[in-house]
């Protein structure tokens, strides 16, 4: 994939235009006691493209997209986000930023149904208290409405219409995962993090979720980070790459940059680190 870049962003192979950087991280070292996590990395996310982190079991991939999504603060380095330095926030404070996300393992309420899980995605958009909504009518009764629009439009557009009035636990594992995607975009993100959204998942899973990327990608414009380990799925929907082994950056490119490089080779080879 051959790109043009730029510091207003740059245009990929097949003529996509992707933005200005986004969210930005500049030399992120995070220690977990005395055990380093990630080592003095940087990198950035630009508007409007899909940017993968991959590497080797162990290479601190999680926790970069925690300090991504604000779960995880940094003892060095910083994160700016549209420009301006990110301080500690709490989980709901970078929800209202736009940054939603979803789970290596799934975080769905299995009691509550398809409709109900995703619904939750729009705790941002309520500002009704509880005894407008105990009283329902009025305000209460035309903000659930909207935002059950919303809701039934993302359930639409991933296909789970046949299961909406479903109990979570009834689902199978790739249905699982597709509606913990529903529930992420209900928040109407502005940078969606994936963290491996395809693991456990068959062959027809993985082509369906691969579909649903990339027009979410397309279709709201969204930007997308994600963690992934079929390189084959990496490849085929990433514009850019960033590497990572042992906690440290080995790598960051287009795609093709990426398979190309020795370090990132090496790393999936298992070749002896001295």
């Amino acid at each position: 994939m051959t790109q043009t870049m730029q510091d207003e962003g740059y245009v990929t192979a097949d003529g996509r235009k992707i933005g200005g950087v986004m969210m930005e991280m500049k030399n992120i070292t995070l220690r977990f006691g005395g055990v380093k996590a990630i080592t003095d990395i940087s990198f950035d996310i630009r508007q409007g493209e899909i940017r993968a982190i991959i590497g080797p079991n162990g290479a601190g991939k999680s926790s970069m997209l925690n300090v991504i999504s604000g779960f995880y603060v940094p003892q060095e380095g910083e994160v700016f986000f549209h420009g301006k330095k990110r301080p500690p926030m709490k989980p709901f404070e970078v929800a209202r930023q736009g940054i939603a996300r979803t789970f290596q393992n799934i975080a769905l309420f299995e009691g509550m149904t398809v409709l109900d899980n995703v619904m939750t995605g729009r705790l941002n958009y309520m500002h009704t208290n509880i005894v407008q909504q105990a009283i329902w009518g009025g305000k209460a009764e035309k903000e659930e409405n909207e935002n059950r629009e919303v809701v039934e439009k993302i359930i639409d557009f991933l296909e789970i219409q046949s299961i909406r009035k479903t109990p979570v636990a009834r689902l199978p594992y790739g249905l699982k995962k597709r509606v913990e995607l529903a529930r992420a975009l209900a928040a109407e993100p502005k940078l969606l993090l994936l963290d491996e959204p395809m693991a456990g998942m068959n062959v027809e899973e993985k082509e369906d979720m691969s579909r649903f990327i990339l027009d979410v990608n397309d279709e709201f414009g969204t930007t997308i980070a994600l963690i992934e380990h079929d390189m084959g799925v990496v490849m085929d929907l990433s514009d850019r790459v960033v590497v990572m082994d042992y906690g440290k950056k080995i790598g960051d490119g287009t795609p093709d940059e990426v398979r190309n490089n020795q370090a990132v080779i090496d790393a999936y080879l298992g070749v002896s680190h001295d």
